[in-house]
């Protein structure tokens, strides 16, 4: 099958093409006819099944363009996630020009406040924060006719249940849900049954992607001699790209630490960071700036890389649901990947649930031999000197003909989107089409110019008026 096969518009069809999505996942296949007529779905797939777009693409389909209130709403159990999602349905819906909004805590709430206050197609965010909105008035919820539980059975785990049922019960109650959860247990059942009608039940065989990309084996070792295994380790796999797993945060700083005193290219990400941190450090480590990020299960869901080729279990995770989505960070886009676990003598009982959770037994082997060590020490001192070749964003290519624009006037000059709108198209040779997302704050507007255009539109509007008003243009920094 392809994309075409489900009859999609035309922006939609560009978009994935320029996303690089050739053809439907298995849950994508799945998915998308029964989403495009509107039915109620419980899905059960793992992580890096492709489930963002399974969601993503009949969102943006459905979702009609003139509605300035929101009509989709996603619920994440993490900020990263959040963040995530809003970006894939951002690209998936760039040329119908649909505008997404991620709330999660941290974050200042008046400048959520203010994207809410504005065309907005789509909101993606964390229970608490999603809530939180909704209190405040500043989340209208009359138009909201999609609602996706996204990582559900993460939600529940958490402890968002209340807070997930509360926003469900304040919805319309005429709307299509679609809930997606790595395992479908009794309160999810339970959750399927009071919220949905009639749920079309969709399973994707969980355990293939789990064993036939990624080599699972463990390591049998004492706490003390961890650091040095990671060391011996490190040097024969000589990774790409690798995230090492640890249970604390005190534990990523440790061993990141560590690392950066050897010269490793490596970085961390734990809960105790700033935001706006734990977003530069995703960034670059997605660009391939640095070859081996240590982190807690934050970083276990909601990293969206195909090209992780170790992961490495520093400490085993206590929660069984966690290996597996530790171990499928790798492995992804048909790509080869390898899940090595530390185990250390007294972790039988969990190494027993994990193994009877994923079906099957993780191979042990031994803790690499010193003359293994000494002879791929070269070619490991070699790539760790040599610059990381840097990848590039997957946007890229959706985005190339795309230029953002600033304009030094928004709202307390009294100027609407319409304002712009008009005046651009009065440029010969551009039309509404051209015109991509429209970011009105108080001070500055921000505009996004589709189809190459958009040199000719930042060279004429120097001359033009909005409004009446001469303003300041040049390219946006971000």
């Amino acid at each position: 099958m392809n994309f075409q096969d489900f009859n999609l518009s035309d922006e939609i069809t560009r978009a994935l093409d320029g996303l690089g999505y050739s053809a439907p996942t298995e849950v994508q296949e799945k998915v998308l006819p029964a989403a495009l007529k509107r039915q109620d779905l419980a899905v059960k797939s793992q992580t890096g099944s492709g489930k963002t777009a399974s969601f993503g693409i009949p969102i943006c389909e459905l979702v009609k363009w003139e509605e300035n209130k929101p009509q989709a709403l996603i619920l994440t159990p993490t900020r990263e996630l959040a963040d995530q999602v809003k970006e894939d349905i951002t690209n998936i819906g760039r040329f119908k020009r649909i505008k997404a909004a991620a709330v999660y805590g941290k974050h200042p709430f008046n400048y959520q406040k203010e994207e809410l206050k504005q065309k907005c197609h789509v909101v993606v965010g964390t229970p608490g924060r999603v809530m939180d909105h909704i209190e405040r008035g500043t989340l209208v919820l009359g138009k909201i006719e999609y609602l996706v539980l996204d990582e559900a059975d993460e939600m529940l785990n958490m402890g968002f249940i209340e807070q997930v049922e509360a926003i469900i019960n304040k919805l319309p109650k005429q709307r299509m849900t679609m809930l997606f959860s790595a395992t479908l247990s009794k309160n999810i059942e339970q959750l399927c049954r009071k919220y949905m009608i009639e749920p079309k039940h969709i399973e994707i065989a969980s355990t293939v992607t789990l064993t036939d990309q990624i080599d699972h084996s463990l390591i049998v070792v004492k706490e003390q001699q961890k650091f040095d295994l990671l060391r011996d380790v490190t040097v024969v796999e000589n990774p790409d790209s690798c995230i090492i797993f640890c249970r604390t945060k005190d534990q990523v700083d440790h061993v990141n630490e560590q690392l950066e005193k050897l010269d490793y290219t490596s970085d961390k990400l734990h809960g105790g960071m700033m935001q706006e941190d734990r977003f530069a450090v995703m960034d670059e480590f997605k660009r391939g700036e640095f070859r081996y990020l240590v982190a807690t299960d934050v970083a276990a869901r909601g990293i969206d890389i195909d090209s992780i080729t170790h992961v490495i279990n520093y400490d085993i995770p206590l929660e069984k649901e966690s290996y597996v989505h530790r171990a499928g960070r790798t492995g992804r886009a048909g790509k080869k990947g390898k899940a090595i676990t530390f185990v250390t003598p007294n972790e039988d009982r969990f190494l027993e649930e994990i193994e009877a959770y994923i079906g099957f037994e993780i191979q042990q082997r031994n803790a690499p031999s010193r003359q293994a060590v000494v002879s791929a020490m070269d070619a490991f001192t070699q790539k760790l000197e040599s610059l990381p070749q840097l990848k590039k964003n997957k946007n890229a290519t959706v985005n190339k003909d795309i230029l953002k624009l600033y304009f030094n006037g928004g709202k307390k000059k009294k100027i609407r989107a319409f304002d712009f709108v008009g005046t651009i198209t009065s440029i010969p040779g551009v039309t509404a089409e051209d015109i991509g997302i429209i970011k009105i704050q108080d001070t500055v507007t921000y505009i996004d110019i589709l189809n190459g255009k958009g040199k000719l539109v930042l060279d004429e509007m120097r001359t033009k008026t909005v409004k009446g008003k001469l303003l300041k243009v040049h390219k946006a920094n971000k």
